[in-house]
């Protein structure tokens, strides 16, 4: 809750104390820790401590600064960081505001945004954004704006719980399975399969409700393994600490931090009279080409404003093209090649802002290999189809025309794509640290410790090399868009050897007090409870038709995939919960026989279990990555996301009731391309016929992306990976009709054009995207209503 008000003095004296506090915390004050250091040093000292901020700056002229904090620190000296490190978390978290109301009420207002604009992107091309950069930013701009009115600061801590609540919120329309499942069971199913379900509100929110918590209470055990001790990156939650750090940098120093961001990613706020930072020069000679021109200054002020003012221009502009599409529905479909081919082959363009929005955050390696599998299935695939007579009936038709008939092989690729992908890791683990625990065994055997041979050393994170992704953009998080990660470079110490006193090894991992953690109790009842709740919703909704073990089944394999999908996270920034839900589809299709009347029934719903809990775990650890960066107290982000969860799930079966009663499902405005992929996995794994040559070219397909996702792993880190085509974005390309592919592509050139021919620093280009994505998403609430009315189109 907030903390209690006083009088403006004591506020002003309390925070001046608290800025003291942090900068002893961080070794900036002239007092404190070893006065025989540097100043430069003391600059190192908290890049080396603090996880997070251990960044290798390329600044010309700042090699000292380098090659002085790669230095590996002797056992004392880094036993004494820490123990900052850990000062510096208590220090933030005990400033009381780590969870409050008016955060809370916030996050859910933005969220509740979110979740509208995610349904609508979700029933028309199946993709979704957890918006968590632009709920910061909102937050920010929001208490900035009422400063005047508050008798208290809204600080960092608080924000990473506005960003929490609100992604939470935001992420159920694929969480819960409405942009994908819901639309496959509800208006999709075949009577010979038992179908449609046609499911009431009180339903879908006892369904939806039953699927959002258990990965939630999954993912904060694994917080300590995959944040703490093996430091995974998490790119889109380390991209939001460093933008709420950039926004709130007047009040929380971050000019001392000792942040230095590569590739002028955000801006910094460098003090020129700080000697901490003295080794940059202020001429421009010393500055990447990318920061010439760029203000570099103490202003945050401008710079947030700045970027407030890009979202809400972006905003505007969606905004107005969206009703204004309404009216003239025309608008999205220009034939840009012709008429005949936009007739015939549905060659058009959409020029959605907020698509192009999407293709800005996507990139343009992602974005070019969509329009590949656009090309490769709307251009010769489906004219192929239709003239050998493979797919006879009219080419938009999904059951006998080519629009349907190319997504068995988009299926394949998918399929293929997530295998070879999710195979690597798991095998990786065993091939680089396989050879040297059968050492250490043998070694321990000879010994006659028998009974050590199951204790797994934990190896330095110094060896850990994360993988590379195809292109080094920014990104804002999301469940299947390829978003590439930020690229770090980390200097880590050596592990404290078995000399060393017990406390130095208490707080080898810097991490939040206790009192501020989850406890285990609470992790142990509320997973349980949540499993139980998911085996009893499943029960009540759809009754006979799910047998009992086939819940508990699914679950098991959701918390066991989401493993891979949190460490895939945490690498490359992308959570495969498309791969996972495929592949737990394809499990049961070898549990579950094809003779089960309701085999298409329990195989959709147990991928869906399985994608919820993935997204969910995943959702949750960049949210807690974020706040281990700025000191925020993961037991206050634990309950933000669950009462983010908790109302997401209601708010996001309400919102999906509401587009499907009033708009026809699948129709002009909402195609439910996902809904044809989850319902063709599942006939394609239960063994149900194909249409004619779909599983020859499916198969061909299939095998060319093994091999070729194969070839992407091997070239990890290569600058040739971006030439390899990703699978995910090869079969996205193919099942979307090319009108959204080719609004994407248009703003991943823009991207390219900003960041490689400009070579300008790429945050007021997510934030402009954000806006143009957001600003869609809110306005097709009037387009909802202008459509209940029933309200002529022009």
């Amino acid at each position: 809750m907030a903390p209690s008000r006083g009088s403006p003095a004591d506020d002003i004296d309390q925070r001046e104390r608290s800025q003291c506090d942090y900068q002893e915390v961080l070794g900036a004050h002239p007092n404190e820790h070893d006065l025989e250091d540097s100043e430069q040093r003391s600059h190192c000292d908290y890049r080396e401590v603090s996880d997070e901020h251990l960044y290798e700056h390329d600044l010309e002229g700042s090699e000292n600064t380098r090659t002085s904090c790669q230095t590996l620190p002797d056992s004392p000296r880094e036993a004494r960081l820490r123990r900052r490190a850990h000062s510096f978390h208590s220090c933030q978290i005990d400033e009381g505001q780590n969870i409050t109301v008016r955060s809370v009420l916030l996050g859910l207002a933005i969220g509740v945004l979110i979740c509208f604009s995610n349904m609508y992107f979700g029933l028309q091309t199946g993709w979704i954004n957890g918006m968590s950069m632009p709920a910061a930013l909102i937050g920010f701009a929001f208490f900035k704006s009422i400063a005047r009115h508050v008798d208290y600061p809204f600080t960092p801590v608080e924000n990473v719980l506005v960003q929490t609540v609100a992604g939470a919120v935001g992420t159920m329309p694929l969480g819960c399975g409405f942009v994908g499942v819901m639309p496959a069971l509800n208006y999709l199913l075949r009577p010979e399969d038992n179908g449609p379900l046609i499911l009431g509100m009180d339903k879908l929110v006892i369904w939806s409700l039953g699927i959002c918590f258990f990965g939630v209470f999954f993912a904060v055990p694994l917080r300590r393994v995959v944040i703490i001790r093996e430091k995974l990156k998490f790119p889109s939650g380390t991209a939001t600490a460093l933008m709420i750090e950039v926004l709130h940098g007047d009040k929380v120093h971050s000019k001392d931090i000792g942040l230095e961001i590569q590739d002028g990613l955000f801006p910094r706020s460098v003090s020129r009279d700080s000697s901490q930072c003295s080794d940059i020069s202020d001429d421009a000679e010393n500055k990447p080409d990318h920061l010439k021109g760029e203000e570099y200054g103490n202003d945050h002020r401008n710079a947030w404003k700045a970027k407030i003012r890009v979202l809400v221009l972006a905003f505007v502009i969606s905004a107005v093209y969206t009703v204004i599409s309404y009216f003239i529905p025309q608008a999205h479909n220009i034939p840009l090649l012709g008429l005949p081919l936009a007739r015939r082959w549905m060659w058009t363009l959409n020029p959605s802002p907020a698509y192009i929005g999407q293709g800005i955050i996507m990139g343009s390696a992602t974005t070019l290999h969509m329009l590949l599998g656009a090309a490769i299935g709307w251009g010769i695939l489906s004219p192929l189809a239709k003239y050998q007579g493979w797919a006879p009936g009219p080419v938009e038709d999904w059951s006998t025309g080519s629009k349907g008939w190319i997504v068995w092989v988009s299926l394949a690729i998918m399929l293929a794509d997530s295998i070879v992908s999710l195979g690597w890791l798991v095998l990786r683990p065993l091939i680089l640290h396989g050879p040297r625990y059968f050492k250490d065994s043998r070694d321990r055997l000879r010994r006659g410790a028998i009974l050590n041979i199951l204790h797994f050393r934990s190896f330095k994170t110094a060896d850990y090399t994360p993988l590379e992704s195809a292109e080094p953009t920014n990104h804002l998080g999301s469940s299947d868009a390829h978003f590439p990660q930020l690229r770090m470079t980390r200097s880590f110490g050596r592990a404290p050897s078995e000399s060393q006193d017990v406390k130095d090894n208490d707080i080898s991992d810097a991490d939040a007090p206790s009192e501020h953690l989850v406890s285990n109790q609470v992790v142990m009842v509320g997973f349980v409870l949540s499993i139980i709740f998911c085996i009893a919703a499943v029960r009540i909704v759809f009754g006979s038709l799910v047998p009992i073990y086939a819940t508990i089944v699914a679950v098991i394999l959701a918390l066991l995939l989401s493993v891979m999908g949190i460490r895939a996270l945490g690498e490359t920034d992308l959570n495969p919960v498309s791969g996972i839900s495929k592949l737990t589809q394809l499990f049961f299709a070898l549990i579950v026989p094809a003779s089960n009347k309701n085999s298409v029934i329990i195989n959709l719903l147990a991928g869906a279990i399985s994608e919820s809990g993935a997204m969910q775990a995943g959702d949750m650890m960049q949210d807690l990555k974020t706040g281990h960066m700025l000191g925020a107290a993961p037991k206050a982000q634990f309950y933000g996301q669950l009462i983010g969860s908790l109302v997401g799930a209601i708010v996001s079966a309400a919102v999906y009731q509401l587009y499907t009663s009033v708009y026809e499902i699948p129709g002009g405005m909402f195609q439910v391309p996902t809904a044809y992929v989850w319902l063709f996995t599942a006939r394609l794994v239960t063994g149900q016929g194909l249409p004619h040559m779909a599983w020859q070219w499916a198969l061909g397909a299939g095998v060319l992306f093994a091999l070729a996702t194969g070839a992407r792993v091997a070239a990890q880190g290569k600058s040739w990976q971006a030439w390899i085509p990703g699978g995910i974005a090869v079969a996205v390309g193919m099942y979307n009709v090319p009108s959204f592919t080719l609004a994407r592509t248009i703003g991943g050139l823009v991207n390219w054009y900003w960041r490689s021919c400009r070579r300008r620093e790429e945050t007021p280009l997510i934030v402009l995207a954000s806006g143009l994505i957001l600003g869609e998403g809110v306005m097709s609430i009037i387009n909802l209503l202008l459509a209940s009315f029933k309200v002529p189109h022009l």
